[in-house]
């Protein structure tokens, strides 16, 4: 067992218990307590494979060694495999591009370390190794990964700057939202900046830096400030807003056909190199057409 590998509690655990892990040639309890001298053995399971079946389905992956991989997501994939999503999905395809995976909680798989909504795009770290995954991890929990999107949005926030700081918990009636919970929300922190107002459509181009992550963060803290996400049916940024009145042409519309949010940039220290590893992902074509035309119209204003 290499030195320092921050293995979770509930997997040593559940080796002590399989006296996996001996004491000075002999298994112990638990509540064994370690004195100078003792020596410590460690025989760890093999990895289970995961039972899903590996797809052949194109990445864009921008890093790889044998630690991690850095992709950028398309919109439109589904991460996780879950209930209408058996198939298809981001877990699926790094197990057929990933043929140097070790165990991750005891399984044969990838390790997702932070999720994007299936039609948000961009930047994502994925683990291949318990070390690594347990590291990035902290690193999440600690705030010190850069996290930077963009985001069309409706509305003209009258500041150039500002944050948003309100907590987020499960949505009381729609299980599939999350809402503002100021009795029992998660603490959450978006910090956004105006990069450019388009009045006669009512749309403002954001980035925003994430000091938390919480589910659907974004999505629900503009929301509350009655700015939703252009394209985000499920907080109020769909087409039911009457798009047609603010000037945008059939074609526009027709592409706006999910939340116009982008994981653009992304900076972490390497889990076992220590090195500083910064990643930059540019807008997909569906935003950047989207801006193109409003840029196209008159009365900008930066």
């Amino acid at each position: 067992m290499e030195k320092g590998v921050p293995y979770s509690r509930s997997q040593l655990k559940k080796w002590i218990d399989g006296g996996r892990i001996s004491v000075n040639g002999k298994p112990e309890k638990g509540g064994y307590r370690l004195k100078d001298g003792d020596f410590l053995e460690v025989f760890p399971e093999d990895p289970i494979p995961l039972s899903l079946t590996p797809e052949n389905i194109p990445l864009s992956i921008l890093f790889e060694d044998k630690d991690l991989l850095v992709l950028d997501k398309p919109a439109g994939l589904v991460v996780h495999p879950a209930p209408g999503n058996y198939s298809g999905t981001l877990v699926h395809a790094l197990l057929f591009h990933c043929l140097d995976l070790s165990g991750i909680g005891g399984m044969l798989r990838p390790g997702i370390v932070h999720r994007l909504d299936k039609d948000t795009s961009g930047l994502m770290i994925v683990a291949k190794n318990d070390v690594s995954h347990q590291q990035l991890i902290r690193q999440f929990q600690m705030g010190k990964v850069i996290k930077e999107y963009q985001a069309l949005i409706w509305g003209l926030p009258q500041k150039n700057r500002g944050r948003i700081e309100k907590p987020i918990g499960r949505h009381p009636v729609q299980r599939k939202k999350m809402a503002i919970d100021e009795n029992k929300g998660k603490p959450a922190v978006t910090e956004w900046r105006v990069i450019e107002r388009f009045p006669p459509q009512g749309i403002t181009w954001l980035k925003l830096g994430l000091r938390t992550g919480r589910t659907h963060q974004i999505r629900v803290h503009l929301s509350s400030q009655r700015w939703p996400v252009v394209g985000d049916s499920l907080y109020g940024g769909g087409k039911n807003i009457k798009t047609k009145e603010k000037g945008l042409p059939t074609k526009i519309l027709k592409a706006i056909s999910r939340q116009l949010l982008h994981s653009s940039h992304l900076a972490f220290i390497h889990p076992t190199n220590r090195n500083l590893l910064d990643f930059s992902s540019p807008l997909p074509r569906d935003m950047e057409d989207l801006i193109k035309f409003l840029q196209a119209c008159t009365d900008r204003i930066i």
